[in-house]
């Protein structure tokens, strides 16, 4: 035979056909044309993976808000602590005066380790101190606790 040869029909087995075609292309996990858009399988392990990550991501961003959280109620639990000591430590003390909320006073401890409340800033002082030790500058609040303004030596 010479030339182009020509396809016998009758050999086409459908049956074989049948297995390669599908009535409906566009279920089929692979193009079922040449010209058609390429059809990948997805890597469910890469999938996954990304979910995985973004997921970490953000509990461990939602974890970092909560741990400053935490760092501010626990700071403020201590000043809460430190306004209850000073304060029990100025109610042990001696005053010759009533304290005025929202005035600021000084707290100092003598020579024989009492303290005692005053009225007078350690700046204020002549050359004769009565205090051995200035602790602290007070502030008295709503609250009946004392504020530290500023600490002492």
């Amino acid at each position: 035979m010479t030339g182009k040869q020509k396809i016998d029909i009758d050999k086409i087995d459908l049956e074989k056909m049948k297995e390669k075609t599908t009535d409906i292309p566009g279920l089929l996990p692979y193009a079922h044309q040449s010209g058609s858009a390429i059809i990948k399988p997805e890597d469910k392990g890469k999938i996954t993976g990304r979910a995985v990550a973004a997921m970490h991501s953000q509990t461990d961003m939602q974890m970092a808000q909560i741990y400053q959280q935490m760092q501010l109620l626990a700071d403020q639990a201590k000043k809460i602590q430190k306004r209850v000591e000073v304060s029990e430590r100025i109610y042990k003390t001696s005053m010759g005066f009533e304290p005025l909320i929202n005035h600021h006073y000084f707290l100092y401890e003598k020579e024989d380790e009492t303290d005692f409340l005053s009225l007078v800033a350690p700046e204020e002082w002549g050359r004769k101190k009565r205090y051995s030790k200035f602790i602290a500058e007070v502030k008295l609040l709503a609250d009946h606790t004392w504020e530290i303004i500023r600490k002492g030596d």
